[in-house]
């Protein structure tokens, strides 16, 4: 009932012929996708791009060898039939997503790539009772589970331990540089800049929503302006800093958090209870802020707790003083 209201087959009922020609489509697709992988690595990481380059190799060798067994079964007409017209069949990720893909899940996806065909095929073989279908599916899982072998060996080729070690590094360096890196600034400026305004109209009007108004309007203000500033003043082509929307999305949000951290407490009415939550949050976001400088940039954590919770009491001292007086 499902796959007539959506106009997809149920593998089900696929013919031997329709399952063979399933296959030969995927064999291609998922070439495609290897080479699509290659071409956005070989500039950073050409020893994992040519491992990728190596994969679509294996693919269309199967699928050759698919082809050639579908002439001698059925002829030389194949079905045009592909994944999205089968009801219950493995989906890949569209390609166009893969450049938010770090270096690491691009190599998941290819490993859950071959897992996913080979355990669709198993299960599927598992599940018919006829013996031609049953044998052409085994066969069609163990060509899987030959590309996973087959990737194996390629990476142990062109992927040795010290240049994938190296490749690492210069990917977990780049997610430094485009996320981290911009984030953290974001959340220092956010976190400890809006301290004085948000403290100051506190201590001023001991009103917890102007408070609050205040301290929103602040923080958003100053997400916008340091994530514009971010994506503007790099392009990241000469950096190496990536791209700049990226660099200004993580600055430009980390910075209104950073704000909005202290001043939502506001949203209480007892001025006493809100100025307390918002004050044990500061403390919170310095020693996040300095979690991070020690986790990503190396910085000794008690240098970098010192540096952090000092500028961050000096900012909340004139606030506090300013708005007192």
């Amino acid at each position: 009932m499902l796959s007539a209201l959506t106009n997809r087959r149920r593998f089900g009922d696929l013919t031997e012929q329709e399952v063979l020609a399933l296959a030969i489509s995927s064999e291609e697709d998922d070439a495609r996708i290897y080479r699509s992988y290659a071409q956005r690595l070989r500039a950073d990481y050409p020893a994992t791009a040519a491992v990728f380059e190596g994969m679509a190799a294996e693919e269309d060798s199967h699928r050759q060898a698919l082809i050639d067994l579908h002439r001698a079964r059925f002829g030389d007409v194949i079905p045009l039939i592909r994944r999205e017209h089968v009801a219950g069949f493995y989906a890949r990720r569209p390609v166009w997503l893969m450049e938010n893909l770090s270096l690491p899940t691009i190599r998941a996806e290819a490993a859950a790539m071959e897992k996913q065909a080979e355990a669709f095929y198993l299960r599927a073989a598992q599940a018919s009772q006829d013996a031609a279908t049953r044998r052409l599916l085994g066969d069609l899982a163990a060509a899987e589970g030959g590309h996973q072998r087959a990737a194996e060996g390629l990476e142990r080729a062109h992927l040795p331990e010290d240049t994938r070690s190296e490749e690492d590094l210069g990917a977990h360096r780049q997610f430094i540089l485009t996320w981290v890196q911009p984030g953290l600034a974001g959340l220092m400026d956010g976190s400890v800049s809006t301290l004085a305004p948000i403290f100051a109209t506190a201590f001023a009007t001991q009103d917890t929503w102007t408070t609050f108004l205040v301290g929103a309007a602040a923080s958003v203000g100053a997400g916008i302006s340091m994530g514009f500033t971010e994506a503007a003043h790099d392009d990241g082509v000469l950096s190496g800093r990536g791209s700049p929307w990226k660099r200004g999305l993580a600055s430009g949000v980390m910075t209104a958090l950073g704000g909005l951290g202290h001043a939502l407490p506001y949203l209480i009415p007892n001025f006493w209870t809100a100025t307390g939550i918002a004050i044990f949050v500061v403390f919170v976001e310095l020693w996040a802020i300095a979690w991070i400088q020690n986790r990503y940039m190396e910085t000794p954590f008690l240098r970098a707790a010192l540096q952090v919770v000092l500028g961050g009491a000096l900012v909340f001292a004139a606030g506090v003083l300013i708005g007192g007086g």
